[in-house]
Parts: C-alpha cells; sequence; structure tokens
C-alpha cells in the first residue's frame, strides 16, 4: 500500500489528510455539541439534528442570495451574518419543537427517537418543497477563496481556516456559557440530579427548553460551515447524523473533552484512510474500531463523575 510512495510523499499525504480531517473534526464538533448537551441532559435521541444542520446551510444559501442580489458590497461579511441567523433559525425552530414535541416524551428515548425520525422526515420534504430537490451551492467571499502555500507541496485552504478558527470560537463560547455562568450551573444541576434540581427551584422545562434551543442553534452553525465543504440538499444532513451519534456515544454524554477527543479521533482515522482505501472501507473500518473500544469500555473516553 505504501510502495510506491517515499517518506517525503508519504510526509506530505498524511499532512494533506491531517488537515482535510481538521476540517471534518470541525464540521462534527459543531454537530456534535448541540447532540451532546441535549442527549447528555434531556436523554433524548435527536434524529432530526441532521435538518436542523441543513437548515443553517439553507439560511447561509438565502443570505448568500441576498447580499449578491441586494447588498453586494457588503457580500464580504455576509457569511457572518448568515451563520447568525442560522443559529437563531434552528434554535429557535428548536425550542419550538422541544414545546410541542419533545416535552410530551421525557424519559421515553424510543418514542422520542421514533417522533423526531418522522420530524426529520417532514422536514425534508418541507425543504424539498421550498428549495426544491436539487442541491444547492453556497458562493463564498472572495477573501475565504484560495489556499496558503504552506510547503512546496502542501497548501492550506482558506476557508478550511475559517472553519476550524469559527469551531475553536464556538467551543469557547460553549465551555464559558456551561461552566462560568448561573444558566450553566443549572444545566449542569439538571444533568446530574434533574429531581433534586426542581427541589431547590430550578426551572427544569425552562432549562429544558433553552438547552434544545442552544443545540439546535449550534447545529445550524454547523450547517453553515458545511456550505464551506459540500453543496446543500434536503437529505444532506442524514450524511453526518450515524457518525454525529458515534462520537458521542463514544466520547461519553455529557462530556464536552469527551465529545472533542472523539471527534478528533474519528475524523483523522477517517480522513487518512479514505486516502488509500475507499470511502466506504474507511468509514467501516473506523466504526469496527469503535466498536471495538465501546466494547471493552462501554461508558465512553469520559464520563461524567457525579457524587451518590
Amino acid at each position: 500500500m505504501f510502495g510506491d510512495y517515499s517518506l517525503g510523499d508519504l510526509g506530505a499525504i498524511f499532512a494533506m489528510q491531517g488537515f482535510a480531517g481538521l476540517i471534518l473534526f470541525s464540521v462534527y464538533v459543531l454537530m456534535a455539541l448541540g447532540l451532546a448537551i441535549i442527549f447528555g441532559q434531556m436523554g433524548v435521541i435527536n434524529m432530526a439534528h441532521g435538518e436542523f444542520m441543513i437548515l443553517g446551510a439553507y439560511m447561509t444559501y438565502l443570505c448568500s442570495t441576498f447580499f449578491q442580489a441586494y447588498l453586494p458590497t457588503l457580500f464580504a461579511v455576509s457569511f457572518f451574518v448568515a451563520m447568525a441567523l442560522a443559529f437563531v433559525a434552528a434554535g429557535l425552530l428548536g425550542m419550538l419543537v422541544e414545546w410541542g414535541l419533545i416535552r410530551h416524551l421525557y424519559k421515553r428515548p424510543l418514542d422520542t427517537l421514533l417522533a423526531t425520525w418522522g420530524l426529520s422526515l417532514i422536514l425534508q420534504q418541507a425543504y424539498r418543497s421550498i428549495f426544491g430537490a436539487r442541491e444547492v451551492g453556497v458562493e463564498l467571499p472572495s477573501w475565504m477563496m484560495g489556499s496558503v502555500q504552506a510547503t512546496d507541496t502542501i497548501e492550506i485552504q482558506i476557508n478550511g481556516l475559517v472553519v476550524m478558527a469559527i469551531t475553536g470560537l464556538i467551543t469557547l463560547a460553549v465551555a464559558g456559557l456551561l461552566f462560568a455562568s448561573p444558566y450553566g450551573k443549572q444545566v449542569r444541576a439538571v444533568m446530574q440530579n434533574r429531581v433534586m434540581a426542581g427541589a431547590v427551584g430550578i426551572d427544569t422545562g425552562r432549562v429544558d427548553r433553552l438547552t434544545f434551543g442552544l443545540g439546535c442553534g449550534i447545529a445550524g452553525v454547523a450547517g453553515s460551515a458545511f456550505t464551506m465543504i459540500g453543496s446543500t440538499g434536503p437529505t444532506s444532513g442524514q450524511l453526518y447524523i450515524v457518525d454525529t451519534f458515534l462520537i458521542v456515544v463514544f466520547g461519553g454524554a455529557a462530556s464536552l473533552l469527551g465529545t472533542l477527543a472523539s471527534a478528533f479521533s474519528i475524523s483523522q482515522t477517517q480522513s487518512t484512510l479514505e486516502f488509500f482505501l475507499s470511502g466506504s472501507t474507511a468509514k467501516v473500518i473506523t466504526l469496527l474500531a469503535v466498536v471495538a473500544i465501546l466494547m471493552l469500555r462501554p461508558q465512553g473516553l469520559f464520563t461524567l463523575k457525579v457524587r451518590r
């Protein structure tokens, strides 16, 4: 498999694939962050999480089209405006879904799985009816195009750097929100002991609604980032939902550090294997490796320690 490559070629290949893996890691982290918060706190298996991501992608597409048509002089900042709108749109829809559907199904994880799977089909058909069945692409500002020449053989895409920077900022913001704010203390209290949190006066229903909206909003931002690496279609979100659940389970539900470690290991492994093998084979090998590790450590890489 490596006989046709020199050591220098292999170094360049691993560097390029490593950078591609970092871009994939960024999208995975944004998807898994929201899902880990929702699943860790509420025990909800949200099969429609990918559709919230695609809502963010479509919001980015609409915003890009609007700026090109009506505000061409401000097109350079259109992506950041689109990212904010994607967060708001996906977050508000998430809060509406929690109020109208999810809150009636707490403590019934299989029912939430079926209900959110049905919701995903409804949203896919809604996107198909509104935007059409064909995939659409988002035109990026000129400053986000091109690449940086790192070495003679390695080029780094500028939009990839932007995606990684956005992921880093959002991860830090989520960590600060969860560990350094009154709302974050309430979220962690509900995660650890919902009954006791309600007994001391925390409005667990309100915390659940805001948390579900936050998780869906982060998925919307992931949709904005997704437009840099792929085209947007009604069913594009389903390509990432299985990998996202795998990351959350492998890292350990409710563990921010576990989500980051899991997303990094899976994305790097998959990206490197895809160069030497087919994409489907790389996914199968990655899945088998994760399953083998989970058989030895079923609680995931990291677990939340609570006092009993």
